[in-house]
């Protein structure tokens, strides 16, 4: 079940605004250009602008997500037609035979049981062809990125057809390797107030690494994201 940041249809339609332009994205672009690979799944696509840019570049594109709200805001978008939208977590996955496989953001964390991050990456090796790669990033726990968000200040946005919206941020716990977190979005059109929790985990390298070779897959690298070095991990694996 998605969080309710991408599930409620009123967070899911103002989300864009509070992300920003995810400049991040830029680089997933230029790998898939650099492999070559005509069929991508986008896994956690959410309101789809990973999957528009690839598509853009005439490829096939599936963009699979669990939240049905962030899935209408991406089908709504200029190009959404050329992208194949599938509702349902990784086991919705269709049999496409991909060339790669991503999961961007902190899609790779919300896999909060060894159980449900297994399935996740059999249902992955499953859709890629021999020799398809996985490509994800995840936030390294040495970093603590949870101390920097504590501090962060409400942000308000004035959005076309809404209105003026604030964000506030709340650091719930840190029990390690989980940290949960607190989204209360607060809408001056009507003064409604909805609140999103999230909980995300924090695996380390070799934890990463360790359960990408126990369902079938190669490290073939892994390397700083690149807009937010000494922060992430970005690994690249190979299906066997």
């Amino acid at each position: 079940m998605s969080d309710p940041i991408f599930a409620d249809p009123r967070l899911a339609a103002v989300y864009d605004a509070f992300d920003g332009e995810r400049a991040d994205l830029t680089a997933y672009v230029t790998l898939a250009d650099r492999l070559d690979a005509r069929v991508v799944v986008d896994l956690g696509c959410g309101t789809g602008e990973l999957a528009i840019r690839l598509a853009t570049h005439g490829r096939r594109v599936i963009g699979v997500d669990p939240a049905a709200a962030s899935l209408e805001v991406a089908r709504s978008k200029p190009g959404a037609a050329t992208v194949t939208w599938v509702c349902g977590d990784s086991s919705a996955i269709p049999a496409c035979r991909g060339d790669l496989a991503l999961m961007t953001g902190n899609v790779a964390q919300v896999f909060l049981t060894d159980t449900a991050w297994g399935s996740a990456l059999e249902d992955l090796r499953s859709a890629l062809r021999p020799g398809g790669r996985l490509v994800f990033e995840t936030r390294r726990p040495e970093a603590r990125a949870w101390e920097a968000w504590a501090g962060r200040p409400p942000a308000v946005r004035e959005i076309e057809g809404i209105g003026a919206v604030e964000q506030r941020f709340e650091l719930v716990d840190v029990a390690a390797p989980y940290v949960s977190f607190r989204w209360t979005y607060t809408f001056a059109v009507d003064g409604a107030v909805l609140v999103s929790d999230s909980t995300l985990r924090f695996r380390d390298r070799t934890e990463v690494e360790d359960t990408l070779v126990a369902h079938g897959f190669g490290v073939v690298d892994v390397r700083d994201a690149p807009d937010r070095p000494g922060l992430e991990h970005v690994f690249i694996a190979q299906r066997d």
